[in-house]
């Protein structure tokens, strides 16, 4: 059973775009089904915290545009809990923000927080690790963060090592951070994968409610003045209009850089529980099964010929037919069509901007 003191955040506002044309700036990718079994990107991210969190204790941080579109997708969670923001300002000001709002609701609240737009293929085995590392900063004024075992050299992933020497002693599985790594070079990415101290680094994070509102207040000041004024109104009809008007004031910084890279009582949690943050279409191919030519259907009606490494996502009502191509991106959506080579998907972007 989970603890009544356990509550979920899911960030939700991100523009999540590069499935193009499956999502848009107007649909993106967390509130798609991009694994093609029945739910959306935001939803498995809510059902894998079952019996981690109870639905009234879970809140969603997204844009305003997306109000609608999240209590669509979750009823289950409460309408006040849907938290809206009415511009993007990074991550450390929707932790801000959800943070004092928790706080006034429940004062000693353990909270976990994730980005809604990843992949975790071993659901028991991370409710277990965040079961466990829930309960360590509820005993303790720390916080934790999530490290992904790394099975390639990635460039795309920041990276965070570990102190390996002596683990925490609540704890075996839990280490001390030594520092936080920026996005590395294929060359120094190979360097962390033969150092078995370096892990990906999620953007999941643990703590109990006063322990994150304590470290804003100490490293982002004003952040933390601008979201504790506001306290009173919290939970009220005033709260929107005053979020509205002051959010903006906010600066946009990643809770990385205000407060993880700073704090003193950070810890890492090292797992392997099949996690990929699907930032491309080649890391949702790896996610999904291949038949014995590597090519990856997500689709109802789809015959291939002489086809090798592709991937094709089509899931519209109509038969889906291709012949004679090796890796390859095949993506429909809305009566818009998408073949592109696999290896040159970071193009998709700059080709969508000139439509």
């Amino acid at each position: 059973m989970a603890s009544s003191r356990n509550h979920l955040v899911i960030m939700a506002g991100g523009v999540g775009s590069r499935f193009w044309p499956m999502s848009t700036e107007e649909r993106p990718k967390q509130f798609i089904d991009v694994l093609g079994v029945g739910r959306t990107l935001l939803q498995l991210t809510y059902d894998r915290f079952e019996g981690v969190c109870d639905s009234s204790n879970v809140w969603i941080v997204t844009n305003v545009r997306y109000a609608d579109i999240v209590h669509e997708q979750l009823p289950e969670v409460p309408i006040n809990h849907i938290l809206l923001e009415p511009c993007r300002r990074n991550t450390a000001p929707c932790i801000a923000y959800v943070s004092w709002r928790i706080k006034k609701e429940d004062p000693k609240a353990n909270v976990v927080v994730t980005p809604s737009d990843h992949v975790v293929t071993n659901g028991s085995e991370f409710r277990r690790v965040v079961t466990a590392c829930m309960k360590f900063t509820g005993e303790t004024d720390s916080i934790i963060t999530l490290g992904m075992k790394p099975t390639r050299p990635e460039t795309g992933y920041g990276y965070i090592q570990a102190d390996l020497t002596t683990s925490s002693a609540r704890n075996k599985e839990i280490f001390r951070v030594d520092s936080f790594r920026e996005k590395p070079d294929a060359a120094t990415a190979e360097k962390y994968i033969r150092n078995k101290s370096y892990f990906w680094n999620a953007g999941i994070f643990i703590w109990s409610v006063n322990t994150i509102v304590n470290a804003f207040r100490v490293y982002k000041p004003a952040m933390a003045k601008l979201f504790e004024n506001m306290l009173p109104i919290y939970g009220t009809e005033e709260e929107q209009p005053m979020i509205d008007k002051h959010y903006p004031e906010c600066e946009s910084i990643s809770v990385d850089y205000a407060i993880m890279e700073k704090a003193s009582e950070i810890f890492v949690c090292p797992a392997d529980f099949g996690w990929s943050d699907l930032g491309t279409w080649g890391s949702l191919m790896a996610q999904t099964g291949k038949d014995i030519y590597g090519n990856c259907k997500i689709g109802n009606d789809i015959s291939l010929f002489d086809t090798h490494n592709c991937i094709i996502h089509t899931t519209e009502e109509r038969k889906v037919v291709v012949q004679g191509l090796d890796g390859y991106i095949i993506a429909e959506k809305d009566n818009t069509l998408l073949i592109c080579k696999l290896s040159e998907e970071q193009k998709i972007k700059q080709f969508t901007e000139q439509l």
